[in-house]
């Protein structure tokens, strides 16, 4: 005799039980991969200056690392597509800790296209980790989705926070080793993706997208229907204009975020700031990003996401205006505009990849969330290259002051978001 068929009520419940293992896991990798990721932040626009000899060229570490993350954003979510949620991020976390490998390399020869290799490698790992918060709503509901979604952001915090107080530590950890000061933040970083790369491999199981897939009643959860990424998630945009004010809003607070971010070293740094300092500013930066996270995604589950989008604009905005007005090095509105931005940025990332996870349709799911950071990537890459060019001309509170439109920017996509999400069609599950 064959078992019966188990239950809606009994599906639901197996599902929630598959959901908390897999938030729990996509915890713990989100905490040892940040490390990986943020430890170098502090010291990879000195490192580029050290070695190309210029300020300019300073920002294009920072700027190389992004555009690798948009790009390999968008092949990861092809693998994801086809292989799953534990595939994909187990491949980004082990090319992160490759381009950490490089990093090294790049600074013991002295190698600025070494160096920005390692970069663009080092961009998958941050590919890993935003894949990590989309993987996180696979199986979560209307009602809990954005919380979901916020509480494996906020794991970052975990590692994000810690990374860059180990830059002093780190340089303690080179010279036992011979490699250059400035580069031991990589070759910790390094270790910390290989981390996260296990524990996604041995743990993640089962899968929760094919999951996802097998509870719709997709059988071949390796199926992928037919069309490119890009034309599937162009379609998918076009019947839901809220995603695409989502991707913008997104793009737009990233962009704005990552442009000041990377150049405040630099800042720090001409008005004589250690570098243990400027580490202790940049934490306080990432605990802005992920620290609140959890109670950002239970407001936007409360209040709807274009609103929380909309306050993660005018949280920039107050963050920008406050680095404008900030001296060369330490000083409390450079501290305060930092943390301003990373929580203007919380607010904006949230709401906008909640928004986005919840009305892409499930067949062409990772395709929508790669091209969203793809999309992200770029528009903060861009924004990076040209804050080198604009503190190397005009100066770093000019920089802070252009950058306002962009934050702007991200208050009009959510009023659009507003609009465009009262006639936006039920996701497809």
């Amino acid at each position: 005799m064959t078992a019966a068929a188990p239950t809606p009520v009994e599906q639901t419940a197996e599902i929630a039980v598959v959901q908390r293992r897999t938030v729990r896991v996509l915890v713990l990798t989100q905490a040892v991969g940040a490390l990986g990721i943020t430890i170098g932040i502090a010291t990879a626009s000195l490192l580029a200056k050290d070695i190309s000899g210029s300020e300019a060229l300073s920002g294009l570490v920072q700027t190389a690392q992004v555009l690798g993350a948009a790009v390999i954003s968008f092949l990861l979510a092809t693998v994801m597509a086809r292989r799953g949620r534990r595939i994909g991020l187990t491949t980004g976390y082990l090319l992160g800790a490759a381009g950490g490998g490089l990093a090294v390399l790049a600074g013991v020869v002295g190698s600025m296209v070494l160096l920005l290799v390692g970069a663009v490698l080092l961009g998958a790992g941050t590919s890993a980790n935003s894949a990590a918060r989309f993987a996180a709503t696979d199986l979560a509901d209307d009602s809990n989705r954005a919380r979901s979604l916020s509480v494996v952001v906020w794991a970052t915090t975990i590692g994000a926070v810690l990374g860059p107080n180990l830059t002093g530590p780190s340089g303690a950890f080179a010279d036992a080793v011979n490699i250059p000061e400035l580069t031991g933040p990589f070759a910790i970083g390094a270790f910390g993706m290989l981390a996260a790369a296990l524990v996604a491999f041995v743990m993640l199981r089962p899968d929760p997208l094919f999951v996802a897939r097998e509870h719709a009643g997709e059988v071949n959860v390796g199926h992928v229907a037919a069309g490119s990424s890009a034309s599937r998630a162009w379609r998918a945009v076009r019947e839901r204009p809220v995603i695409g004010f989502a991707i913008a809003g997104l793009s737009l607070a990233h962009a704005a975020m990552i442009s000041v971010m990377v150049m405040t070293p630099l800042h720090m740094q001409h008005g004589g700031a250690e570098l243990d300092v400027i580490g202790l500013v940049i934490s306080v930066h990432v605990l802005g990003m992920f620290a609140f996270s959890p109670l950002v995604g239970m407001l936007a589950d409360r209040v709807g996401r274009p609103l929380v989008l909309g306050i993660g604009g005018l949280v920039l905005v107050v963050a920008l205006l406050l680095c404008a007005s900030s001296p060369d090095g330490m000083s409390w509105q450079v501290t305060a505009g930092l943390f301003l931005l990373g929580l203007g940025w919380s607010f904006a990332m949230v709401s906008a990849s909640t928004m986005v996870a919840e009305h892409a349709p499930l067949d062409s799911r990772t395709h929508v969330q790669g091209t969203s950071d793809l999309v992200m990537g770029v528009t903060a890459a861009s924004a990076g290259a040209l804050a080198g060019v604009v503190v190397d001309l005009a100066g770093y509170p000019v920089l802070a002051l252009v950058t306002l439109a962009l934050a702007f920017g991200v208050a009009g996509c959510a009023a659009r978001a507003q609009t465009a999400r009262t006639t936006a069609p039920a996701v497809v599950e």
